[in-house]
């Protein structure tokens, strides 16, 4: 049996090491293509959006991980999620956002779903993601979000103590006014584990684990 290939898209570099140790733990016998743009998540973040031509660049990518002869394409970053919508009428291989695993087990899970972010782009569309699976499945939820400020800077310069800390200071937080947590960016998802034990009693969840459990699931 041939061995298949998984082609990621991220918006930074830092998430590969993320991914290949995942799929050792989980046993994905893929061949890993990574694909890295810092570019799109800084004009993003510049634009407050992700803006049609940013739009373009992303599915320029997308397009070029298929051409890799990928038998599956995951995009890593949530702050350009929405790219993969636009990208279904385009390729012709399945192509998977990384917080889509994430939103139907939030909305499995809970009925008051809290969102993390360090990022105001990431919690937009993370949170419409939540809210459309809710529809789809037809559950009445609520969503509370809690953005940590200056934590995604902190990250961008290496201190991670700092980003951590602010992350986690927002899971206490938010913890006793939902049922769940939904970490929104993978590069927060080390954040669960650093929680001091019995500190918040309710799911919290991460995409890139689910993501990876998914895809394990299809491969």
């Amino acid at each position: 049996m041939n061995r298949k290939t998984l082609a990621l898209v991220h918006t930074s570099s830092s998430l590969e090491p993320v991914f290949e140790q995942l799929c050792k733990e989980k046993k994905l016998d893929v061949d890993l293509v990574h694909i890295a743009d810092s570019t799109l998540i800084r004009d993003v973040i510049a634009d407050g959006e992700l803006t049609a031509d940013t739009l373009e660049r992303v599915l320029h990518h997308l397009t070029a991980a298929e051409d890799t002869i990928a038998d599956y394409i995951m995009v890593t970053c949530s702050s350009i999620g929405p790219a993969v919508d636009a990208a279904q009428s385009r390729l012709h291989k399945p192509i998977l956002r990384v917080d889509q695993p994430l939103a139907e087990e939030a909305v499995k899970l809970g009925a008051k779903i809290g969102v993390v972010a360090t990022l105001v782009t990431t919690l937009t569309p993370t949170a419409d993601l939540i809210r459309r699976q809710a529809e789809k499945v037809g559950k009445e939820i609520s969503i509370e979000t809690e953005l940590c400020s200056g934590a995604f800077d902190a990250f961008l310069i290496g201190d991670l103590e700092k980003h951590d800390l602010a992350v986690k200071d927002a899971i206490e937080r938010l913890a006793p006014k939902v049922d769940v947590i939904v970490l929104a960016q993978a590069s927060m998802a080390r954040v669960a584990s650093q929680l001091e034990a019995g500190a918040v009693s309710i799911p919290i969840l991460s995409s890139p684990s689910l993501a990876v459990d998914y895809l394990a699931s299809v491969l």
